[in-house]
């Protein structure tokens, strides 16, 4: 496994629309004109001293890119079916899938229709809530061969404007605890199923980004921690309770997670001797993945998923 932190620069064609050893950055592929993002993200800030089992303070902020929410206070929501083309959708397995709880935690569940046993990943939502968005990447997930469970951490409440998405994160916020033992809930559930294997990985985007983290730095003992653009932690005494191999995925032009928490964070991993490959796309601005958003970037995107993808084969199959 690599441990990086790169910027990786090429020129991309914008589409309009509505995560062992010390690293390096990575630059990741530049865009030609970044524009706004109305797409998703409530973002959680862990601080330093907060007990192992449970989570850090968080710090709200607004699910748009600051300075681009409309003039009546709003950004527009993510819809379903925007990413099938740019996401890796060919040649899946075949699955099945059905809202369920595990661990008394509700959820979406996807998984391959063959038996079998599958490593298994807790994927995470925007600051939306489990929309369709969400639901339809747990089902390209799951036809690469994992287990998916998309926690719901809004209780079956799904925003479809941001203010209802600030109340819905902002209830999330007001209690932390009790998000991360939701999702340590859904691990533990996901460990004990006849078709999972042992290895558990998290995977969020946004909101879930930091909620991913959250998870990462609970008792939880996941075997990989996906991060897109969520809020970071920096300092070595929450850090050291990260479960690596880290892989983070973010935007240059991020003005919610500014390149320089980034790219201190990638500095605190080295230290620490934490196992991570940490990637910032040129150009990029926050939410860059969500293709339903105005900074959609299709390359960056394409690129990021590809990296998830070999990220996840690599650590929860090999």
């Amino acid at each position: 496994m690599r441990t990086t932190l790169t910027v990786l620069v090429v020129a991309l064609v914008l589409l309009s629309g509505c995560s062992g050893t010390g690293g390096t950055v990575t630059d990741a592929p530049a865009t030609d004109e970044p524009t706004n993002t109305p797409a998703s993200t409530a973002t959680t800030t862990p601080t330093a001293g907060s007990a192992a089992g449970t989570s850090s303070t968080q710090t709200p902020h607004m699910g748009c890119q600051p300075g681009e929410i409309n003039k009546n206070g709003t950004c527009t929501v993510a819809v379903s079916g925007q990413n099938a083309e740019i996401f890796s959708a060919e040649n899946l397995s075949a699955i099945t899938a059905e809202e369920t709880t595990i661990g008394g935690t509700p959820g979406y569940l996807a998984r391959p229709a063959d038996n079998g046993t599958y490593p298994s990943v807790v994927l995470i939502h925007e600051w939306w809530g489990l929309n369709e968005n969400i639901e339809h990447m747990a089902d390209i997930l799951a036809g690469h061969g994992y287990v998916v469970f998309a926690v719901d951490l809004y209780d079956g409440e799904v925003a479809t404007n941001s203010s209802e998405a600030a109340r819905l994160s902002g209830q999330v916020r007001e209690n932390p605890d009790e998000a991360v033992a939701k999702m340590s809930a859904a691990v533990s559930g996901l460990r004990e199923r006849a078709d999972t294997t042992n290895q558990v990985a998290s995977l969020g985007w946004c909101f879930g980004g930091g909620q991913s983290l959250q998870l990462s730095l609970s008792d939880a003992d996941l075997n990989a921690t996906v991060i897109y653009y969520g809020t970071l932690a920096t300092d070595e005494e929450t850090l050291q309770r990260i479960d690596g191999p880290v892989l983070g995925i973010f935007g240059s032009e991020d003005r919610v997670v500014p390149v320089e928490d980034v790219r201190a964070f990638n500095q605190t991993l080295d230290d620490l001797g934490v196992e991570h490959e940490v990637y910032v796309y040129e150009g990029a601005n926050h939410a860059f993945a969500n293709p339903s958003g105005q900074s959609f970037e299709p390359e960056a995107t394409r690129d990021a998923w590809s990296k998830t993808l070999a990220f996840l084969d690599e650590t929860l199959k090999s």
